[in-house]
């Protein structure tokens, strides 16, 4: 049966395995402040805010938006 919520498709996953994957699919640093806080950038996309320690679990639900926000796919993961 398949879940209720479509964002159930997607796993909990660490800031830092989410930061990585949007590095590999073209995802650039455009500006860092502090530990948690980077704005990334990648050529026809909006600038997106990256507001999350490394540690920090992203659940089901902050993937979903993240993916919207970047063009992110669970095959990067």
């Amino acid at each position: 049966m398949p879940p209720k919520n479509p964002s159930q498709k997607w796993p909990s996953t660490k800031a830092r395995q989410a930061l990585a994957a949007l590095l590999r699919i073209g995802w650039t640093i455009k500006r860092q402040s502090g530990t948690s806080h980077r704005i990334l950038a990648r050529p026809g996309w909006t600038d997106v805010l990256f507001a999350y320690h490394d540690r920090v679990t992203l659940g089901p639900t902050a993937m979903k938006i993240l993916a919207q926000k970047t063009g992110l796919t669970l095959a990067d993961l």
